[in-house]
């Protein structure tokens, strides 16, 4: 099995997805891709035309297929998709790249390599990179760890175990790091009040929401934009469908459940606020999921009166 980065551009020509496929060109490209079935790559978003020039998330390929419209081009399908927490720059903290394979003896960039879509990289490139993305998340767990253990729990009482969810492919470690992405994107606001609110400890009271749900095969992804970032009570009326959001990003209700005494916490404009980046909007097809899920039950939504 083969490491991979992904070049993705959030303007990209390619028919990309990130957080479910990625598309390209068969003659430079095929056969590293079909070598990294099984394992998981890094994408890596370049500088052109404001781009972070970061990498950005992880994900694992689990198959390639044909173009059916393009003969000389793929799709590589992945699954397991998480946003880092924390975008990783080109250079680590010592100014050596990340990606070493990049680096020339001078220490200044290889041009030509990094301008390649798809790049090997090794097992030690690919942990280093996902432990930069993870900073966060893993500060989190650890944070939390300690204050239970000041506030005198037993060691069988805390709801954390960083060996138990330091995986990428645990669920709590993944809530984790999905929730510091999506609040990264919305700047610590609910999305749908604009309310930050921050708890004695410093902590921001606002949830992570997905909009499409992950679990009992709704598969839903922890990609940016699956998620909205909530405050409790609007996180409470958006799973139980008593409000929504359009493809074109105002806020909805569902007739005659939301409450006269809330609306006036929404936003004026009746739009929800929105990443300041066009890359981290909710995707439309997920918004449109969530709406059909409550549709059937409840009669369409309409925008807020």
């Amino acid at each position: 099995m083969t490491r991979l980065v992904l070049l993705h551009k959030q303007d990209s020509i390619y028919d990309d997805l990130p957080d479910q496929r990625y598309h390209f060109p068969n003659r430079s490209y095929l056969s590293a891709l079909r070598e990294a079935v099984g394992d998981w790559i890094v994408y890596h978003e370049p500088g052109a035309g404001g781009g972070r020039r970061s990498y950005f998330a992880i994900a694992r390929v689990v198959s390639v297929e044909p173009d059916p419209e393009r003969d000389d081009h793929s799709y590589a399908t992945v699954a397991d998709y998480l946003d880092f927490s924390d975008l990783v720059p080109l250079h680590d903290p010592n100014g050596d790249h990340y990606e070493s394979d990049l680096q020339q003896p001078d220490g200044s960039t290889n041009r030509g390599r990094i301008q390649r879509a798809v790049r090997r990289i090794s097992d030690a490139d690919y942990l280093s990179i996902r432990a930069a993305g993870l900073r966060s998340a893993h500060k989190y767990l650890d944070d939390l760890r300690s204050e239970e253990v000041a506030d005198g729990l037993a060691e069988d009482q805390a709801p954390y175990d960083r060996p138990m969810v330091s995986s990428t492919g645990s669920r709590p470690f993944r809530d984790v790091a999905f929730r510091h992405a999506v609040l990264r994107a919305y700047d610590s606001h609910c999305a749908f009040t604009d309310l930050k609110v921050v708890n004695g400890r410093q902590r921001v009271e606002v949830d992570a929401a997905h909009i499409r749900p992950v679990g009992d095969n709704h598969r839903g992804s922890d990609s940016i934009r699956n998620g909205l970032a909530l405050s409790k009570t609007v996180h409470w009326l958006f799973d139980r469908g008593i409000i929504a959001v359009s493809d074109d990003f105002e806020i909805l209700e569902s007739p005659g459940r939301l409450p006269d005494k809330l609306k006036p916490l929404f936003r004026d404009d009746g739009l929800i606020r929105m990443p300041e980046r066009r890359s981290e909007w909710p995707s439309p097809v997920n918004l449109r999921y969530h709406r059909d899920m409550f549709e059937d039950c409840y009669g369409r939504f309409s925008k807020l009166n």
